[in-house]
This record gives C-alpha cells, sequence and structure tokens, in this order.
C-alpha cells in the first residue's frame, strides 16, 4: 500500500482561520496531498489573497464563532458543491495578560474563538460525515493543552478543553466511522507567536527549553496533518499528537 495511505486524492477538506500562519501551511499540505481545499475565514478580502496563492481552492466566508452562521454555511457548501470529508478547526486566538489583570471580556473572546469554533464547525460537519458513515476532524491543540506558562492561562484553558472536547467527540463519533485527533504544535513561528519570536530574551529560552534547540517551522505540521486525514490513521481516534521539538517529554 505504501504511500496510497497517505494519499487524499478525491476528498475535500475544510481549514477554518486559513488565511495565515498555521491554516494557510496545512491547507498548502492538504492540497499538494491531493486533497481538494476550502479556505475559511472572516475576512473575505484576506481569504481571497490566501487562495490566489494557493490556486484552484473554495473560499467560505464565515465567523466560526457564530453557531447558526457556522452551520449555514457548511449546509450550504455540503449541497452546492459537495461532501467535507476533512475539517481542520484551526481557528484560534492569543490574549496575553497576567490572569489577576485578565480582561474578562478578553477571556470570553478566547473561549468562543478557541472553543466554541470547535464545537460549531465540529457539530455542523459530523452531522454530514454521520450520515456517510466517514470522516476526518482534526482539532489544532496546543503545547498549553498539557503545560501552562505564565500570562496565558485563558489561553492554556481553551487548550486545554479543545484536548478534553477531541475525546469527547472520538467517544461519540467513532461508532459512526470518524476519526477525531487533535494536533497540538510546541512554539511555532507564526503570525500569532510574532511578539515571542521578536523577543530575543524570550527566543533564547525557548531554544534552551525545547530538546530541538529552536522554534518550529509551519511545514513541520504538514506531516501530522495528512496522517491524521489519510486512510493511514483509520484506527487512530481521540488522540493528541503534540508537535513540539521535545518539549513537553523533558524538565
Amino acid at each position: 500500500m505504501g504511500t496510497q495511505l497517505f494519499d487524499l486524492t478525491g476528498r475535500r477538506a475544510l481549514v477554518t482561520g486559513s488565511s495565515q500562519g498555521i491554516g494557510r501551511a496545512l491547507a498548502r499540505g492538504l492540497k499538494e496531498a491531493g486533497a481538494a481545499v476550502v479556505l475559511n475565514g472572516r475576512d473575505e478580502t484576506k481569504l481571497r489573497k490566501a487562495a490566489d496563492a494557493l490556486g484552484d481552492v473554495h473560499v467560505l466566508a464565515f465567523d466560526v464563532t457564530d453557531h447558526a452562521a457556522t452551520r449555514a454555511a457548511i449546509d450550504g457548501f455540503e449541497a452546492e458543491v459537495g461532501p467535507i470529508d476533512i475539517l481542520v478547526n484551526n481557528a484560534g486566538m492569543q490574549h496575553r495578560t497576567p490572569l489577576e489583570d485578565f480582561p474578562a471580556d478578553a477571556f470570553e473572546r478566547l473561549l468562543r474563538t478557541n472553543i466554541s469554533s470547535v464545537f460549531n464547525a465540529g457539530q455542523a460537519v459530523a452531522r454530514h460525515m454521520i450520515a456517510r458513515g466517514a470522516g476526518k476532524i482534526i482539532n489544532i491543540a496546543s503545547v498549553q493543552t498539557a503545560l501552562a506558562r505564565p500570562g496565558i492561562a485563558p489561553y492554556t484553558a481553551t487548550k486545554g478543553a479543545v484536548g478534553n472536547l477531541t475525546k469527547g467527540m472520538a467517544t461519540d463519533w467513532a461508532k459512526y466511522g470518524l476519526q477525531c485527533n487533535a494536533i497540538a504544535p510546541g512554539y511555532f513561528d507564526t503570525p500569532l507567536n510574532a511578539a515571542l519570536v521578536d523577543d530575543p530574551a524570550f527566543s533564547a529560552w525557548l531554544e534552551k527549553r525545547t530538546p530541538a534547540g529552536r522554534w518550529g517551522k509551519v511545514e513541520e505540521l504538514v506531516g501530522a496533518c495528512i496522517f491524521l486525514s489519510s486512510a493511514a490513521s483509520s484506527f487512530v481516534n481521540g488522540h493528541v499528537l503534540y508537535v513540539d521539538g521535545g518539549i513537553t517529554a523533558s524538565l
């Protein structure tokens, strides 16, 4: 069987939050593995720009934090274009403030963006996957699913929830033929981490703390995504795959 296990030809993948960063890198990787790709975000201008760069992809602009809008967009796409075989729940945000000063509105925004979005898109797509008896859902968790760091306690809470929601999805939906897993990136050079990448002291700390001794490159997440999207992971369910240069393995 060889590489056929990882071939995504004939599959269609929706990647949320895919106008930049990890989402766009995963969309590109899935496309190169043979999948038809659907880009998602709230800003259609940014999406169109990303689509122009990737070439021959669908664009589906909607707000994943809005349950009704998410379901309407996904139901409409399935009816008009065809099935979504793979969902990558990548949309997310960060807010860095000491916990004792953390604004309540920022906390609520993190909950909506990092957790509600996974529920909203996951449920909307799963309803169609269940009817077909097959589907792949990949949630983007974080090294913060397992570890905490000062100043981002609410973010850590949301990513812990993503890990457990992934397990719950697998527990409820594996019997219908769905595989629901998560990828937990370590520290990657992305727009979300720009402030940290630009901080020499933090980068020096990270290089010492990470066994691999460096920041990750977004392209290094693609292999894990293809694996979890493909037939190669047909009996992998409820798993959180850390792609972190060894940071969760060492003290």
